[in-house]
């Protein structure tokens, strides 16, 4: 190109970041920042939004015949609390461009607008909205609808290069149930139903302890995390009832439910602890690919798209998703992971420019 895309891209990464899609709250709806997409693309583009309810909507925006399908979520964590300035209005700070959501995922989402303006080319666009949700509602129904595109690239936070492999996903919640009475009791030490939850809790913990010894290429361990614990009322009363939060991210060689059901497992005493598991996502590629080997058709895919390929990564997508259906898929977008969900979150506009010369390069092709 005779022009840098940096001022177009940052010009619409500022109007993607001034639109609060935090998630939750489940407030989403068809629109703010589906309104403004539908603006933006509405005229060469055939456009589909869907709301599925929740905060759950769909935005699918197709040009010609495309055979590949681009899918990036619109939705954000809620804002860290180190945040010190209004984060929807996004800085630009030396080579950062600084806002929610900048790198997870609008700044990907601002390079595909930028691309598809200037490089003609059948495509597709899959927008979400509840990604950071953690129900992939939208990606769920849209893989219902049975469509036949060869390939998908799934915008992530992947320092410009394709991720063909990441761990699974799974988040669980479960209630204890103790007997409550008077804390001067002998009984507390085993009636309470919190001391059975910080029972169980370090028990999973020395069990994720020791699985740090597991290893799949560059990575280890199972990414276990105790999100939440909380219960009982006061100091002086034996508290009968407790919840954990916890989540896991087995290496991509492992199943999320079977080692859900192996920490779940480790609660001494079972009958009082009811779990619910709210969240399962397979690894990339999905258990359902693995008579595909890396090096089959995501591989072939990202080689025939001129994306450079990446180590396998600790964070989850939903690029397996689309694995689990027959999808080759590859995960590829500007930044990084350690610069996403924090305070001060940026991404830096060397990789924007790089992601939208990509982005355009692939248009052209096809």
């Amino acid at each position: 190109m005779d022009s840098s895309p940096v001022p177009e891209v940052l010009s619409l990464l500022e109007r993607l970041v001034a639109f609060d899609t935090q998630n939750p709250p489940r407030t989403i709806d068809r629109g703010g920042i589906f309104a403004f997409l539908t603006e933006e693309l509405g005229g060469e583009f055939t456009v589909t939004v869907t709301d599925h309810g929740e905060g759950c909507v769909s935005f699918l925006a197709v040009r010609g015949a495309p055979s590949l399908l681009f899918n990036v979520h619109m939705d954000t964590v809620p804002k860290d609390p180190g945040w010190t300035r209004n984060p929807h209005e996004l800085l630009i700070e030396g080579e950062r461009a600084v806002g929610l959501g900048a790198c997870d995922t609008k700044g990907a989402a601002a390079c595909l607008l930028a691309a598809v303006k200037r490089a003609p080319g059948d495509v597709a666009l899959l927008f979400t909205s509840d990604e950071e949700a953690g129900t992939s509602r939208c990606v769920k129904g849209f893989l219902e609808q049975g469509h036949a595109f060869h390939g998908v690239v799934v915008a992530e936070p992947t320092g410009c290069r394709a991720v063909l492999e990441h761990r699974g996903g799974a988040a669980c919640t479960g209630e204890f149930l103790g007997t409550g009475g008077h804390a001067s009791a002998a009984r507390a030490l085993e009636d309470s139903a919190v001391h059975e939850a910080v029972r169980w809790s370090a028990r999973a913990l020395a069990f994720a302890e020791e699985a740090e010894v597991e290893r799949y290429r560059n990575l280890t361990g199972i990414r276990f995390n105790l999100g939440v614990l909380t219960g009982g009322i006061k100091s002086n009363m034996i508290a009968s009832s407790a919840t954990v939060r916890f989540g896991v991210r087995p290496l991509p060689h492992q199943r999320p439910e079977e080692l859900i059901a192996r920490i779940t497992g480790l609660a001494a005493r079972p009958e009082r602890v009811c779990w619910q598991t709210t969240f399962v996502g397979p690894p990339l590629p999905s258990p359902e690919a693995a008579g595909s080997p890396v090096g089959g058709p995501a591989t072939a895919l990202a080689r025939e798209l001129g994306l450079p390929s990446g180590e396998p990564v600790d964070f989850w997508t939903e690029a397996s998703l689309f694995s689990a259906k027959g999808f080759p898929a590859v995960v590829y977008g500007p930044g990084l992971i350690a610069q996403a969900h924090t305070a001060g979150e940026w991404v830096s506009l060397a990789e924007l420019s790089e992601a939208t010369e990509v982005y355009r390069r692939i248009l052209e092709r096809r």
